[in-house]
């Protein structure tokens, strides 16, 4: 199946530490488009700290976003990349992805 021109590639998000709260992975929706990681918050989380860091985990990016809202990321080099989700609460999300040349 062919990607459109312009269309993202979802990434799946997975729950890595949870504190007793309730499973908030379907709220968080990242997308990869070429170097472009974009990331769509669609429910009140608090602000929420996100990390990328490669594959070795090697830092590469960090800041926060207030939720419900989205924020993005350019990401310059090519390889495999984490994209880690801290909410107020100390749960943390993570989703794995590959930026190609």
């Amino acid at each position: 199946m062919e990607k459109e021109k312009g269309e993202g590639i979802t990434i799946d998000v997975k729950e890595k530490a949870s504190y007793g709260g309730l499973d908030k992975s379907s709220t968080i929706t990242p997308t990869i488009n070429g170097h472009v990681l974009t990331v769509v918050f669609s429910e009140n989380l608090g602000q929420v700290s996100i990390e990328i860091t490669t594959s070795m985990g090697g830092y590469v990016q960090a800041d926060s976003c207030l939720t419900p809202n989205g924020i993005q990321f350019y990401i310059p080099l090519a390889g495999d990349y984490i994209v880690t989700f801290t909410l107020p609460n100390g749960d943390e999300y993570y989703g794995e992805f590959e930026v190609l040349n």
